[in-house]
Parts: C-alpha cells; sequence; structure tokens
C-alpha cells in the first residue's frame, strides 16, 4: 500500500476560529464544505466537541442552522452556525439569513471569501458579502486580520443573540485563515444575553390600563421568547383571565392546554379570535413585532383605532412605535417582563369572563369536522394528535398545506413549531434534520406540500446520513396550492403556471434510503403513521389529495369559481 503524504500542520487562524467557537459554545455546525475554508475543516478533523453535519444544498444547511437557533433560543440562546463557500454557496444560504432576520432567530453564517489580495478584482465567484448580506443581517463584516479572530467571534455571538436576535454574517478569507496567530492569544468568553427587567413605572400603567380595559386580549411569541417567558406569562394571564392569542406561527409561545390560550393569529384564523382582536379595547403584544401576517395587513388589529389602546413589550427598542403606534412601549426582556407580570403583587386585578370563552372558541375552531374528502387533512391532523406524543415537534415550509396543522395539531411541548413567519418554502425538511439532531429523543415530523418538499428535498440525504429519527409527511395535490388559491380568486378558471407534474415520492423517498408509504385515503393515512410510528429513521409519507381541497379554512375550487 503506498505511502500517504504526511499532512501540514492545521493554521493557527484556523485552529483559533475553532477554538473561539468551541469556547462560545458552539456544538454543532452544518456546512456545504468549500475549498475556500479547507483549513477551518481541517481544524474541526479528529475534535468531538463540535458535531459537523454535512448537508446536500446551502440552502438547506442556513435552514438548518436557523432552526437550530430557533431551538436554542428556547434554551442556551445560542446562534446556529452554517459555513458555505463564497458566490454560488453564499447565496443559496442568503434564504436562511432571510428567515433568520424575519423570525428574529440568532443565527451566524461564515462564508469561505477569496483572498484579501484578489479583493475587488471580481475575483472567482467572489461578492461584497458585507454589502450584500446588509440588509438582511445585523451585522456583516470580513475577519482580514487573525489576530483579531476571537474579538469577531465574540462579537458575532453577542450581536445574533442581543436585543432582537437575528443572522450575522462573516466573510473569511482564504489566506486569512490559513496564517500563523500571535501566541497567548486567546478565545473570548461567552457574554449571556442581557437581561432587561421593565420598568417599575411601566407595569404600574400597565396594570392601570389593564384595570380598566373591558376586553383586553395578549398577542405573545417572538423576539426572545423562552421557556421562562412561556410560563411566567401564563401564569400571570390565567390569574387575571386574560385572552391570548398567539403570532403567526408561535403557537407554542403558550401551552394549548391553558383556559386562557385563544388561538393563532396569521393567516385564515378563527373569525371569532379576529373579531375579538378588531374589537379589543386594550390589545397587549408581548414579543410579536405585529407584523403583515401576524396582523392580516395590518387589520387585526387595525393600525390605528380611536377607542383601542396598544402596550407594546419588545427587547429591541427600535421595534417599539415602528409601525404600530403604542399607547405604551415597554423595552425589556421577555422572560423578565413575563416574571415581573406574574409575581406583581401591588393591587389585584378583577379577573376577566373572557380568557375562558375565547378559549372554547379556540377548542371549537380547533376541532376538525369529516368533510368527505378521499384523504380529509383535518382527519389525519386529528389522528396524528392520537399516536404521537403530546410535544412532537412540528417542521414545515410554506403553503396552504400548513394550515391543517396550525388549526387542529395542539403544539403542546416547548419548543415545538418550526415553521418561518417569512413564509419561505422548503424549510420543513432541513428544519426536522435540525430538531432530530438536537432532540434525538422527541419525535419529529416534517410537513410539506409537493412544491415545497422539491425546494429542499434533498436533505433526505443528510437526514440519512447522520442518523435521524423523523418523519416526513408530503402533501400532494399536484399545484401550487396557495398561488392556485389566489389565481382562482383573482381569474377564476384560468389556471396558469401553478399545475405540477410529481415523481412518486414514496418512490423517491425509498431510493434516499427512508421507509415510505403512499396513502390516498384517511384510512390509508391512519395506517401508515401507526406503522410509521413504531420503526426508526428516516419515513416518508406520500399522501395524495384533491386540489378541490384547497384550504383548512374550506376554501375549495368549486367555491372560488362559484358565481357571486
Amino acid at each position: 500500500m503506498a505511502e500517504t503524504r504526511e499532512s501540514p500542520p492545521t493554521p493557527g487562524a484556523a485552529r483559533l476560529l475553532v477554538d473561539c467557537l468551541i469556547e462560545q459554545g458552539c456544538d454543532r455546525i452544518f456546512t456545504v464544505p468549500g475549498e475556500s475554508f479547507l483549513p477551518v475543516l481541517d481544524a474541526l478533523h479528529g475534535q468531538s466537541a463540535i458535531d459537523v453535519v454535512t448537508c446536500r444544498q446551502e440552502g438547506g444547511a442556513a435552514f438548518m442552522a436557523c432552526a437550530d437557533g430557533a431551538l436554542n433560543a428556547a434554551g442556551s440562546g445560542r446562534p446556529g452556525v452554517c459555513f458555505v463557500t463564497r458566490g454560488p454557496g453564499a447565496t443559496n444560504a442568503s434564504i436562511g439569513v432571510h428567515v433568520a432576520f424575519q423570525d428574529s432567530q440568532p443565527m451566524i453564517l461564515f462564508v469561505g471569501d477569496v483572498d484579501r489580495s484578489m479583493r475587488d478584482r471580481e475575483g472567482f465567484q467572489e461578492l461584497d458579502f458585507a454589502a450584500f448580506f446588509a440588509p438582511t443581517a445585523k451585522w456583516a463584516a470580513r475577519i482580514d486580520d487573525a489576530a483579531r479572530v476571537p474579538e469577531y467571534i465574540a462579537r458575532a455571538y453577542a450581536t445574533a443573540i442581543s436585543g432582537r436576535p437575528g443572522p450575522v454574517v462573516l466573510a473569511l478569507p482564504e489566506d486569512m485563515l490559513a496564517d500563523e496567530v500571535p501566541e497567548g492569544l486567546a478565545p473570548r468568553p461567552f457574554a449571556p444575553r442581557v437581561a432587561q427587567a421593565p420598568c417599575p413605572d411601566a407595569m404600574i400603567a400597565l396594570m392601570a390600563m389593564i384595570g380598566d380595559a373591558a376586553a383586553p386580549i395578549a398577542i405573545v411569541g417572538g423576539a426572545g421568547w423562552n421557556a421562562k417567558a412561556r410560563g411566567y406569562f401564563q401564569l400571570f394571564a390565567e390569574r387575571i383571565g386574560l385572552p391570548v392569542a398567539t403570532a403567526f406561527r408561535r403557537q407554542d409561545a403558550i401551552s394549548p392546554a391553558s383556559p386562557v390560550y385563544a388561538g393563532n393569529l396569521g393567516y385564515g384564523p378563527n373569525p371569532k379570535l379576529a373579531e375579538r382582536v378588531k374589537s379589543a379595547d386594550l390589545v397587549i403584544a408581548v414579543g410579536a413585532r405585529l407584523g403583515e401576517a401576524t396582523t392580516d395587513s395590518y387589520t387585526i388589529p387595525p393600525l390605528t383605532a380611536p377607542d383601542r389602546k396598544l402596550v407594546h413589550i419588545h427587547p429591541d427598542p427600535a421595534e417599539l412605535n415602528r409601525v404600530y403606534p403604542a399607547t405604551l412601549a415597554i423595552c425589556a426582556s421577555m422572560d423578565e417582563f413575563a416574571e415581573s407580570a406574574a409575581l406583581w403583587d401591588e393591587g389585584e386585578v378583577i379577573p376577566f369572563d373572557a380568557g375562558s370563552e375565547a378559549h372554547a372558541e379556540w377548542q371549537e375552531w380547533s376541532t376538525a369536522k369529516p368533510t368527505g374528502h378521499a384523504l380529509d387533512l383535518g382527519q389525519c391532523v386529528q389522528y396524528m394528535r392520537e399516536v404521537l406524543p403530546a410535544d412532537a415537534i412540528i417542521c414545515n415550509g410554506a403553503g396552504n398545506f400548513s394550515g391543517w396543522w396550525h388549526r387542529y395539531w395542539r403544539y403542546a411541548g416547548y419548543p415545538s413549531q418550526l415553521a418561518p413567519t417569512a413564509g419561505a418554502m422548503g424549510y420543513g425538511v432541513p428544519a426536522a434534520v435540525a430538531a432530530a439532531r438536537r432532540f434525538p429523543d422527541r419525535t419529529v415530523v416534517a410537513v410539506a406540500g409537493d412544491g415545497d418538499f422539491l425546494m429542499n428535498g434533498q436533505e433526505l440525504a443528510t437526514a440519512v446520513q447522520h442518523g435521524c429519527d423523523m418523519i416526513v409527511v408530503v402533501v400532494d395535490n399536484g399545484a401550487y396550492g396557495t398561488i392556485r388559491m389566489h389565481q382562482e380568486r383573482e381569474f377564476p378558471g384560468r389556471v396558469s403556471a401553478t399545475a405540477l407534474s410529481n415523481p412518486d415520492f414514496a418512490t423517491l423517498g425509498a431510493a434516499f434510503g427512508a421507509w415510505s408509504a403512499r396513502a390516498e385515503t384517511t384510512a390509508q393515512f391512519q395506517a401508515a403513521l401507526t406503522e410509521a410510528k413504531g420503526r426508526r429513521g428516516v419515513r416518508l409519507i406520500h399522501c395524495v389529495t384533491d386540489i378541490e381541497q384547497l384550504a383548512a379554512s374550506g376554501a375549495t375550487i368549486s367555491g372560488l369559481r362559484a358565481p357571486r
């Protein structure tokens, strides 16, 4: 056997960078390898502190890092981490940066860059990364000096988790990674997220406003939300009977078993909840940005209303009064605010009956009724509730298919919902990989539409390679269903560019190494799910549905085409 040429030692800058990541508490990175950061890959060789997950496309890798940051936000607070190469790698990964930004989730994207001597010549795959990512990142920079690696890494972590959490992008010149570093240069320690207690005067004002309100409601979930915030705010809301709605795709922000949980806002909300928010005389938004999706284009609640007061609590002062004018703005950490509210003892608020009333309305809304479709998605979700653990993590991208889970699944665990508020397709499978790696003892389910799945379905290979336990449900109606719904609403009967010709997803799943099944009826889905539950590894169920079954709200093709 031929001798192997001796490998040179890992360059000091790359070794220092990995040491800095370990010092910051990084235990996992997601990557598509590139020659522009080979020294970092070499520094990762042989160490055991960081789990390296090799992905198949940079968009999938970035989604995994974004989802990992969301999962960490519930506990350690540390960002998800992704490494990609320059040019195509970075532009592919930009979708994950955009989602992390709009979802207020901590993430760090490292991008291998051209040599410093070649900059500004439009070299091979060169981009100005600071300029490219500036609109969608909290901070985008380049590390030109190897001696400043500890400074940049510590700042990246602090920036990603502070205030409104979000993504940071750091470019790594290829020749910088090959530099040696001054002797004695050491990583900087991790600086935890700064706790911001609410102003006592603001809390007094808030309690007075609640005491004066006749029909208050809270909208919760978002930046900086964690398990402590969930527990304390739930205690507070239950004590005073305050109805609590969750912001778009923040349904695990409060337990669905809480007697004051009122349901979720976003696309296709319970009409009774929408009316309750519109008619509220006091809206208390905690963590939520009150973005377009949560508020149905800034109408629930209305942007301004003479008879309505708004209290907005958010960890980032830049978000307060940015879109919605607040009667009272409180800049504070979510957990610090929630704890202050739960332990408030300077005068009791007379409890409201509205909390229990709103909860009863949500229970009615979230109970699926048979529709007569051969494969009834509402009944499928209801069966999932019966056979899967209550703390299962549900992961999905964008599309009408997700509406059935948003409406009928109970997000009992925390964290248990990974779904992009940015509405990005292709998020579900990568997010499920991240969840399966982070919580190997919990049930993880990726739910994807046919169009959604083929955006990042190749990450099934990543799931199989890394031994993930996860169930994938592909809802196949042969169309970009959400766009088809809008198309039928605006131009009934004139179908253009929304029909899809799909593969046999069950066979495709099997080719990746997954156990798979095909379901064309509700009974077949139930049988497939029962068998999948008893297996390990990656399991895929291909659900063939009728395009007539357009949305969980009850929208149908025939109904949209009917004369009005």
